[in-house]
């Protein structure tokens, strides 16, 4: 990791680099926040979004007084060495009006976008715990056939509903299209990342 004293903010700025955080899972941008060279070595170290509060001029650790911490998964310095892109799993809400992210309109509004890559998230979580009493647990023991064979029911169950014209019952059968087969690729080792990487390489 890039030693905080050759960020070009600390040379040129004030000493604080502003850090966005973005959620692991479902790759929303959370919140903005800045850091000195105290918050980013805790940091570094212990594995939690710590910022340099500029209102009250200390270290605080996001979530040590809710308990919603951010847990690092990578940091990255932008291209100009003066900005920082954080992966984290949030343990809950991010922002202190509720809301997931500090950039969501409404407390009302359901927070969809990304929501797959948070099923995936779950899924193999799953795979790793095996739980009993979960659907998920059961296809998994079932093995590849069953994935497999629920994957082309669905996709069956998908166009009939296309071809019918049934709107709400395409998006419905569709969602479990999309579940079982996050469940096969999940059961085989691979992930949405995979499938974009496949589809990037078509484009290109």
């Amino acid at each position: 990791m890039i030693p905080f004293s050759e960020f070009d903010a600390v040379k040129n700025g004030d000493g604080l680099v502003p850090a966005i955080i973005q959620d692991q899972n479902t790759l929303q941008v959370l919140m903005l926040g800045y850091m000195n060279e105290e918050a980013y070595n805790k940091t570094v170290k212990e594995g939690k979004v710590t910022f340099w509060s500029r209102t009250r001029q200390k270290l605080w650790t996001k979530g040590e007084t809710s308990g919603n911490f951010l847990t690092v998964v990578s940091i990255a310095v932008d291209c100009d060495r003066d900005t920082l892109l954080i992966r984290a799993i949030p343990a809950g809400p991010v922002c202190h009006n509720g809301t997931k992210t500090c950039f969501a309109t409404s407390n009302e509004e359901p927070e969809t976008e990304g929501f797959i890559r948070y099923l995936q998230a779950v899924i193999e979580q799953r795979h790793r715990d095996m739980p009993e009493g979960s659907y998920t647990t059961y296809l998994f023991n079932k093995g590849v056939n069953k994935m497999a064979q629920k994957v082309g029911e669905e996709a069956v169950e998908t166009v009939i509903e296309a071809i019918d014209g049934n709107d709400e019952r395409l998006i419905y059968e569709a969602s479990d299209l999309i579940y079982h087969l996050l469940v096969l690729l999940v059961s085989k080792g691979y992930s949405i990342a995979d499938l974009e990487r496949e589809l990037y390489t078509r484009h290109k």
